[in-house]
C-alpha cells in the first residue's frame, strides 16, 4: 500500500470520527445535576446549550 492511502485513510478517518456530535437526548437522566455535569461540556456554542437547559426545565415541570 502505497503512503498516499495510508495518509489518506488516516485523514478520511479522523473527519468520519469528529462526526460524532450527536445532540445529547432530554431525560431525567441528562438532566439530573450529575448527567447535566457531564452533558452540558458536549455542546459547542451557548445557544444549544441553553435550549438544552430550557428542555430540561420544562420536562421539570411537567
Amino acid at each position: 500500500m502505497s503512503s498516499k492511502y495510508i495518509v489518506l485513510i488516516i485523514a478520511l478517518s479522523a473527519a468520519l470520527i469528529s462526526c460524532g456530535g450527536a445532540v445529547p437526548e432530554v431525560n431525567s437522566t441528562n438532566c439530573s445535576g450529575i448527567g447535566m455535569q457531564a452533558v452540558l461540556p458536549t455542546f459547542e456554542n451557548e445557544a444549544e446549550r441553553q435550549a438544552f437547559v430550557d428542555k430540561c426545565q420544562s420536562v421539570a415541570e411537567k
